[in-house]
């Protein structure tokens, strides 16, 4: 009987304890569009296995809080006061410290300048406040952890109450002219609790043009252009070689002994010849016509 009467009383305690309603979490909400750091990577993020992830967990001795409970009790709108620069993703909170890692490979949204970008906040506790989007400026440094300074002093967009569908708080902004890697850095400031939320969404914009490169046509012309200025000054030296006139026969005829080709100078001095030969003859002739005259008279 004593040990009927202990099994009976163990199965009414085990039949209140499941009676008993659990206790609310203390979890309350972050942004899954776009992709938050810690709707990634923290406790029941949805891409743990990502490697920044992994980093962020093991930069935080191997364990990364709930990812909707990134919030601070009585800030009252004084961020920077209470979330210190370099530490924003992880609003200063030891259990979040490798959200804050300077990484190029955290999961993120690809966007475009000019876009509506769609906003969901999920709500895992709902409550009422004022979301603040604050976006990087355009000179930010990616390699650098985020501070308030690259922020600027205005959000992108501040909405009051949006409404709740579908367990999400749902929000639209319009994107400024950006490039690269960028973040959205959203502040949920509620007024129905003292608490305020802060979360970085990795977004990546297109990369910078690249300085246009002259067109081909305007490569040719250019060279076209060298090519004539180059050949015109060749041409008028030619022609003021060929026109420039010769002061005597003579050189030429020097010239063109000197290398022993010209078969022109050879005929004249073959002409030459003959008649030196020729004016010897009729000199000799006289000669003896002088002579016999003589010794006949």
């Amino acid at each position: 009987m004593p040990v009927r009467r202990i099994t009976a009383a163990g199965l009414l305690a085990v039949g209140a304890t499941l009676a008993v309603p659990a206790a609310p979490a203390s979890a309350h909400g972050a942004p899954t569009t776009p992709i938050s750091r810690s709707a990634a990577c923290a406790g029941n993020g949805t891409k743990p296995n990502a490697a920044a992830c992994k980093a962020a967990k093991k930069a935080t001795d191997g364990f990364l809080g709930a990812f909707d409970n990134i919030r601070i009790a009585n800030v009252n709108g004084d961020d920077e006061k209470f979330v210190p620069d370099g530490k924003l993703c992880s609003a200063g909170l030891d259990l979040y410290r490798g959200l804050d890692l300077v990484r190029d490979d955290w999961p993120s949204t690809s966007v475009k300048s000019g876009q509506k970008l769609s906003v969901s906040y999920e709500g895992t506790i709902p409550h009422e406040g004022t979301f603040r989007l604050y976006l990087t400026k355009a000179s930010w440094d990616a390699e650098k952890k985020l501070t308030w300074d690259a922020l600027g002093s205005k959000p992108l967009a501040s909405i009051t109450d949006p409404p709740l569908t579908g367990g999400a708080y749902r929000m639209k902004v319009t994107l400024p002219e950006r490039t690269g890697h960028q973040i959205l850095y959203v502040v949920w400031q509620t007024s129905s609790t003292p608490d305020t939320y802060y979360s970085c969404s990795d977004l990546i914009f297109p990369a910078a043009a690249a300085s246009p490169s002259p067109s081909r046509s305007t490569r040719s012309s250019a060279t076209h252009s060298v090519a004539a200025s180059s050949a015109a000054p060749v041409r008028a030296t030619v022609a003021a070689t060929v026109a420039e006139p010769v002061e005597s026969a003579e050189p030429a005829v020097l010239a063109a002994s000197d290398s022993g080709s010209s078969p022109i100078t050879i005929g004249h001095w073959m002409i030459a010849g003959a008649l030196g030969v020729g004016a010897l003859a009729a000199a000799a002739a006289g000669l003896g016509r002088f002579r016999r005259r003589r010794n006949s008279l």
